[in-house]
C-alpha cells in the first residue's frame, strides 16, 4: 500500500519528477503550517499558557550561561562566549524539535488504536502525515527568538568570522541538523509498533535530547565518539559552532552532511518495516 502511494505521488527514480514531489511536499507543509497556526490562534489562551511554559523551560536553560559567565568557565579552547553560541544552538534546535515532537509521542495511540488507518489510505506518504501533520508554534516561538539571540550574542562577542561563507555553512549545517533530529529521534518512537508498553521511550528520547545541551567537550573521549557517530546528538547541536570555529575537521565535516541522509534512511526503512507488522483495526 505505501509503495503504490508513492508512486502515485509522483516519487519515481527521474530527477525531475523527485524534485517535482519534492515541491509538493514541501507545499503540502506549509499548508500543514498554516491550518496548525490558525487552529491554535483559535484558542489564545491555550496558545499563550503554551508560549509561557515553553519559556519557563528556556528560562532554565538560560541559567547554564548565567553560570558560565558568573564563573568564567573555559572548556578547553570554548570561552564562554562560545558557550553561549553552542547552548543557543542547543535552544533553537529544541524549539524545532518541539514544533512536531508531539506528533511522534502520538504514534503509540495511532497505533493501538487503529487510527493508523485512515493515514495509510492518503495518496501521499504516511510517515509524512503522521508525523508531521500537527505543528505546535507555541513551543517554537520562545525557543526561537531565545536561540537566535544567544547564538548572535555569542557570535559577536567571541569575534567569530561573518563573511558569506561562514553564514552560508553555518545555516546548512543548521538545516542539516533538523533533518537528523527529525530522523534520529523518530527511530525509537517507531518501536511501539512492535511493543505494547512504550512509557519508557519519551523518558528515553529527553533523556538523550538533554544530554545534548552542553559542549560535547565536557565528556569523556568515548562519550564524545558515541555522541558523534552510534547516537549522533552532538552532530545536532556542537557541528554548527566547531565549524565557526574553525575546528571542525574535513573528516567530521563530511559525517555532518552523511549523517542525517543515512539517519533518514534508516527512519525510513523502519517505517516501511513498521507498516508491513501493523495490523489495522479492520484486520
Amino acid at each position: 500500500m505505501e509503495h503504490t502511494f508513492n508512486r502515485q505521488t509522483g516519487v519515481s527514480h527521474t530527477p525531475k519528477r523527485r524534485l517535482a514531489a519534492l515541491g509538493r511536499y514541501l507545499r503540502l507543509f506549509f499548508v500543514f503550517a498554516k491550518f496548525s497556526l490558525m487552529s491554535q490562534l483559535e484558542y489564545r489562551v491555550n496558545f499563550a499558557a503554551g508560549v509561557l511554559v515553553e519559556t519557563g523551560w528556556m528560562l532554565i536553560k538560560l541559567l547554564y550561561v548565567a553560570v558560565v559567565y558568573r564563573a568564567g568557565i573555559n572548556i578547553g579552547v570554548l570561552t564562554p562566549d562560545h558557550i553561549t553560541l553552542f547552548i543557543g544552538t542547543y535552544v533553537l534546535m529544541t524549539g524545532f524539535y518541539m514544533l512536531y515532537y508531539n506528533n511522534f509521542t502520538s504514534i503509540s495511540s495511532l497505533v493501538q488504536e487503529g487510527q493508523l488507518d485512515m493515514y495509510l489510505v492518503k495518496p501521499v506518504s504516511s510517515q509524512f502525515l503522521v508525523t508531521l501533520r500537527r505543528l505546535d508554534f507555541s513551543l517554537l516561538l520562545p525557543d526561537f527568538v531565545a536561540g537566535i539571540v544567544m547564538i548572535a550574542y555569542g557570535w559577536r562577542r567571541a569575534q567569530l568570522p561573518s563573511d558569506w561563507r561562514s553564514v552560508t555553512g553555518f545555516v546548512i549545517l543548521l538545516l542539516l541538523s533538523n533533518l537528523l533530529t527529525y530522523s534520529l529521534f523518530l527511530l525509537p518512537n517507531l518501536l511501539c509498533f512492535w511493543f505494547i508498553s512504550t512509557r519508557g521511550i519519551a523518558d528515553f528520547t529527553a533523556a538523550l535530547w538533554d544530554f545534548n545541551n552542553m559542549p560535547q567537550m565536557i565528556y569523556g573521549k568515548w562519550m564524545q565518539r558515541i555522541g558523534t557517530f552510534i547516537l549522533p546528538v552532538f552532530v545536532i547541536t556542537n557541528f554548527p559552532g566547531l565549524f565557526l570555529m574553525g575546528q571542525l575537521s574535513g573528516g567530521l565535516f563530511v559525517w555532518s552532511v552523511a549523517a542525517p541522509f543515512l539517519f533518514f534512511f534508516l527512519a525510513r526503512l523502519l517505517w516501511t518495516r513498521a507498516l508491513k507488522s501493523y495490523a489495522s483495526a479492520s484486520s
